[in-house]
């Protein structure tokens, strides 16, 4: 499909520009990334021209959001969804890192880092970073199976799905941190 559609007659064009196959997925996401960010930043100057603290809610929308728009608007962005939120879901370190290098980063995303540290002052240190890394792998996962499904991001169940979704990541986000996690702490 690249090769096609990058008006080349074989594949070996693909071996010469990106030397590997890592290499070819990691050119996919520096691309979609920006896409991601320029979605993110658009919908973050609208948020901060609204109000000077966004409320929680408001911030886990701008974290699904750019993705969902994205994904809604292009049959390809929808098929990195899939893969990507599978990458983000399963890794071994840290999926908020993940998140952070391949999309979260920018200037939009150290603004929405600020906004949600002051948004959740009982999350501090490694307590914010864990549920920073629980929400990047519900959306993530959410996401990339919710784009595997049959008009997928069409209709009311498509805005229910986007809704459910940043609720659940305003309740993970903003649960207290219980007496057994301090303890364990």
């Amino acid at each position: 499909e690249i090769v096609r559609e990058a008006n080349q007659k074989n594949e070996s064009a693909l071996q010469y520009h990106f030397k590997s196959l890592r290499g070819l997925i990691i050119a996919i996401n520096r691309r979609r990334s920006a896409q991601t960010r320029e979605k993110r930043s658009a919908i973050l100057a609208e948020l901060e021209a609204a109000s000077e603290s966004p409320s929680l809610r408001d911030l886990c929308r701008l974290m699904v959001t750019p993705s969902y728009l994205l994904a809604k608007a292009d049959t390809k962005y929808r098929r990195y969804v899939r893969a990507f939120g599978y990458e983000i879901s399963s890794s071994k370190g840290s999926a908020f890192s993940v998140v952070k290098k391949s999309g979260g980063g920018g200037e939009s995303g150290k603004r929405t880092d600020e906004l949600l540290r002051a948004a959740l002052p009982h999350l501090v240190g490694a307590a914010f970073e864990q549920r920073m890394d629980f929400a990047a792998r519900l959306a993530s996962a959410a996401m990339g199976n919710h784009a595997k499904q049959k008009n997928a991001f069409r209709g009311p169940k498509a805005d229910l799905f986007i809704s459910d979704l940043i609720d659940a990541m305003e309740g993970l986000l903003s649960a207290p941190i219980s007496e057994e996690s301090r303890s364990l702490g």
